[in-house]
């Protein structure tokens, strides 16, 4: 698969102490790489994380949310190539003979074991062949972060991962991530599958509460393709082994600093999921202002970015704003047409319910040319604000999404 135009190169992660990668061939479909992503974790990690809200989840959704409320967590296993999802007793039966397999070579419980599987929907996970890859995961040699990401790729065109760092209590704490997503991107909780590693001391419930505010401003702010996944997951693993004064509530040393770190890295990973939408081409920030609630500003920011309209249209390089009126007016929220302003970049084309009389659309063109396109729209009747990142909507969405199962 050609690799997205929008692609950036993975970074420099360092390690973080209590966190061993590896992966392995379990041999989920006809392809010759690796396909499982073993992570074993020290005594004492917590756990939080966000999943998603789609009605029909996967058997691993229901696993993690139930285990999550524990706190705790020594592995993560993920499986690429086959989501588990719409499975019945068979994916149940899958997911708890992988933990019961990782719990006895980690003399753990089963339940500190958390489970993510990506792929294709309706097809029991092979309970034989995930337990052979697990058995190759154990003895494998430790890998890197960029191995570990690339491992669980389905339709994604480059492996992701982002890193950032906070002070706290005195001491320096790393936080790392890996993603996957392409398709199927329209989350209501957080994207496909992502995983944050960091090595700061954090009670499970302030953890918990960090993920959750970091979440509602990245990963519940982006959408491919309007489609939330049976299988979205992201989980954030805290090892403790930094050394500091446990983070346990708003009022710990370092707290407001990890807050930081922990949004800025979720916000780099949902941006290159963005990045790496199913034929991309561009990558859309769409800011809304002026709304009656940030909620209201939200939703609206939505009804624009999702729209096929909308997107064609940038695909086309087209400054067509009549879609973005279509689209705020579709929303169901209030807005007033004649308060209603909206620019390209920074070229005001509508003002008050009106097209910019003599609007000079050379700097509007050349900024649809670009690779990152700016979408501002002002309703005028409050103060609420939300901003979204989309892509466009190509002929390569259609060519991956047509043959996805061949």
């Amino acid at each position: 698969m050609q690799r997205s135009p929008l692609a950036l190169p993975f970074p420099l992660l360092p390690p973080i102490t209590g966190v061993d990668l590896r992966v392995a061939r379990a041999r989920y479909k006809t392809w010759d790489r690796c396909d499982l992503t073993f992570a074993v974790l020290a005594e004492g990690t917590t756990i939080a994380g966000v999943l998603t809200q789609s009605r029909c989840p996967s058997p691993e959704v229901e696993w993690c949310r139930a285990a999550m409320t524990l706190g705790q967590a020594r592995a993560l296993v993920v499986n690429a190539g086959n989501s588990n999802a719409f499975t019945g007793g068979r994916g149940r039966a899958a997911v708890e003979a992988i933990a019961a397999r990782v719990a006895g070579y980690l003399g753990c419980q089963p339940s500190d074991v958390f489970v993510a599987s990506t792929g294709v929907i309706g097809v029991p996970l092979p309970v034989d062949k995930a337990e052979a890859g697990l058995d190759a995961a154990f003895t494998a040699a430790p890998c890197g972060w960029e191995d570990a990401a690339a491992t669980i790729m389905t339709t994604d065109t480059f492996a992701k991962g982002a890193t950032a760092a906070a002070i706290v209590d005195g001491r320096k704490v790393t936080l790392n991530g890996i993603i996957k997503g392409s398709g199927m991107i329209a989350p209501d909780m957080a994207t496909m599958l992502g995983f944050v590693f960091t090595d700061a001391a954090v009670d499970p419930a302030f953890l918990q509460r960090a993920m959750t505010a970091a979440n509602a401003t990245t990963f519940s702010c982006i959408t491919v393709d309007g489609d939330t996944s049976t299988s979205d997951t992201v989980l954030a693993f805290a090892t403790g082994k930094a050394g500091n004064a446990p983070l346990i509530d708003d009022d710990s040393i370092g707290a407001d600093a990890f807050r930081a770190a922990l949004a800025d890295l979720c916000h780099q990973l949902a941006l290159l999921v963005v990045r790496d939408g199913e034929g991309a081409s561009k990558l859309i920030e769409i800011a809304v202002t002026g709304a009656e609630s940030d909620r209201s500003a939200h939703r609206i920011a939505m009804s624009i970015a999702n729209s096929p309209l909308v997107k064609t249209a940038i695909a086309g390089e087209d400054a067509n704003w009549g879609r973005i009126v279509m689209a705020v007016g579709k929303a169901g929220e209030p807005a007033e047409r004649d308060r209603l302003s909206i620019r390209f970049g920074d070229v005001q084309v509508a003002r008050e319910g009106l097209a910019v009389e003599g609007y000079d659309e050379a700097p509007v063109a050349a900024h649809l040319k670009g690779s990152e396109i700016a979408i501002g729209v002002d309703l005028g009747i409050g103060e609420g604000s939300a901003t979204v990142w989309t892509c466009d909507l190509t002929h390569g969405y259609i060519a991956i999404n047509a043959d996805y199962r061949s």
